[in-house]
């Protein structure tokens, strides 16, 4: 019971995003596929016992293409969020530790890289690629997501590196490969962690704006496409709450089960607000 309160953001957080993911996953396994595709059932259909959330303008069942879609958003989040951090603590890591050259050299390419709008490189790759796939979208948004986690990571490694027990295993012989997996990276995993949980609201956020506008994965189902249709054909002018009101319920429990996590990981991370908690 101490344990569950002293990680109570935490556990409530993974709980949510835990039951949005199950509602993609389980609700599969209920609601057939051909429910999402265009021509299902009647267009604009209200919330009925037959369409439990109604259908949109081109007949597909929107209780469907949201079980359908969210775990698409999901998908693109976090493939984006891990190669993103992944890239960003290896630069971070390489960065602090090396010193010197090296360091200088990442931190002068990480700081012109964030002066960029990521938002507008991003609107303007995906707009030149035409067609995007889930994959697609993904890489391009992992590709402007690693410079923050390096950053970061960077000035935690020049803080760690600094300390006796790696002064210790320096001076015992240790190999700079053994100081930073055995030294520098379990004191750097619940700052990672932490990381990684911001990085995929990022990505998902990124991902959702995109293909609201039109420039995501147009053969799949998600969160963002939902929104696009939805804005295309005036559901919000037309009345058709239950076009556009049930993604957003999905993405404010999402969003706020990735925050509650991002709080629970760094009280872990940082002492001062472990013992505040």
């Amino acid at each position: 019971m101490r344990a569950l309160g002293r990680y109570r953001l935490l556990i409530a957080g993974a709980t949510l995003v835990v039951l949005v993911a199950l509602f993609g996953l389980v609700g599969r396994v209920v609601v057939p596929k051909e429910r999402s595709e265009v021509g299902a059932g009647r267009p604009a259909q209200p919330p009925s016992a037959e369409h439990l959330l109604g259908t949109d303008q081109q007949g597909r069942d929107v209780l469907a293409d949201l079980i359908y879609g969210t775990p698409t958003s999901l998908k693109i989040g976090v493939i984006a969020g891990v190669l993103g951090v992944a890239l960003g603590a290896l630069m971070g890591l390489t960065a602090g530790y090396a010193g010197g050259a090296v360091d200088e050299v990442i931190r002068v390419i990480v700081d012109i890289l964030l002066t960029i709008p990521s938002l507008m490189i991003l609107i303007i790759v995906a707009s030149m690629l035409g067609t995007v796939s889930v994959e697609a979208m993904a890489l391009i948004i992992a590709a402007l997501a690693w410079m923050w986690p390096a950053r970061a990571v960077r000035a935690q490694v020049l803080t760690i590196r600094e300390r006796m027990y790696v002064q210790v295993a320096r001076f015992n012989g240790a190999s700079n490969l053994k100081i930073i997996l055995g030294e520098l990276l379990p004191n750097l995993a619940p700052y990672l962690a932490a990381t990684l949980v911001g990085a995929i609201s990022g990505a998902i956020l990124a991902s959702v704006g995109l293909s609201t506008l039109g420039l995501g994965p147009m053969t799949q189902p998600s969160l963002g496409l939902t929104f696009y249709w939805a804005i295309t054909y005036g559901a919000l002018i037309r009345q058709m709450w239950w076009w556009f009101l049930p993604p957003i319920v999905i993405i404010i429990i999402l969003f706020l089960g990735l925050f509650l996590m991002s709080q629970g990981l760094d009280q872990i991370a940082n002492p001062r607000l472990q013992s505040k908690a």
